[in-house]
Parts: C-alpha cells; structure tokens; sequence
C-alpha cells in the first residue's frame, strides 16, 4: 500500500427504518445540512461522462485544521441496501455505503478506499497517516451523531 493510500472502514448501527437512512444517506447535497460538522459546501458540478450521474464539487474538513476539496458522484445504487461512489480531486478513489435491517436498528457500513492527493496530505502521508486517519475517524463520528439527530427530527415532525 502506497504511504499515501487509505482504506477506512466505519460501521455505525443506528436506530431507525432502512428507506429512511438510506434516503438520508443517498441525497448528497443534503449533506451539509444534516453533517454541517465535516461537510462545509456541496454544489452540483454537472454530470459524469462515465455514469451519467450528477457530480458534485464538496468543501469537507476533519477535526485537524485543512479542509478538502473533491468531487464525488454515485456509481451504483440498490436501494435500500447500498450506494457505490468515486472521488477525484484531494481525495481519489471510491466509497460504498451498505445498509442493513436488523431488528430495530439499521447496520451501516462505509468502506472508503482512497489516495490522498492533496499535496500536504500525500507529502506527509508517510509519517503522518495515523492521524490522518484518525481525522476520517472523527468526521465519521459526527456523521454517525448528525445521523441520529436527523432521525430524531424526522420523528418529531
């Protein structure tokens, strides 16, 4: 694995409907509503030649001070079960979100493999990957807690 490759896992397990946090998890540019922690701007930026799905440009940050610049569009979807995504830009590479009902709770799994391009980013990457990816870390956790209050607003309304 190249110094500045990342694979990251995250597994959450919420409570909630399946359609819900798929619906949730699918509307991009809803992200920086409900995420607003990690995800500062997401604009529309066309369509992608290959899938012929919408493109979108996103402004994203962790808890460490830089900020990412990167698109990002799906690739595949089976709803309610899962969606497939690429990046390019600071972050290139490709992403799945798996969704699973058990019970009462849904199981979501985001598996993320990619290169860090952003030049601090890849010229560090080698001694500094542990808390570059302790910084994914740390948005996924406020995703996982943005989530639940999404849910819980749904609920009231």
């Amino acid at each position: 694995m190249a110094a500045n490759e990342y694979y990251m896992p995250t597994h959450w397990r919420v409570k909630g409907d399946i359609w819900v946090i798929y619906e949730i998890c699918s509307d991009f540019l809803d992200y920086q509503r409900w995420w607003p922690e990690v995800y500062l701007k997401i604009e529309k930026a066309g369509t992608d030649k290959e899938t012929g799905n919408e493109v979108y440009d996103i402004l994203s940050r962790g808890k460490l001070p830089y900020k990412l610049r990167w698109r990002s569009c799906k690739t595949a979807e089976q709803a309610p079960h899962s969606i497939s995504l690429k990046s390019s830009g600071d972050l290139v590479g490709h992403g799945t979100w798996q969704f699973e009902q058990d019970g009462e709770y849904v199981n979501v799994q985001f598996d993320w493999y990619v290169n860090a391009e952003k030049p601090l980013l890849k010229l560090f990457s080698p001694i500094l990957k542990p808390f570059f990816t302790s910084n994914h870390y740390w948005a996924m956790a406020r995703g996982r807690e943005s989530l639940e209050k999404e849910l819980m607003r749904r609920r009231e309304s």
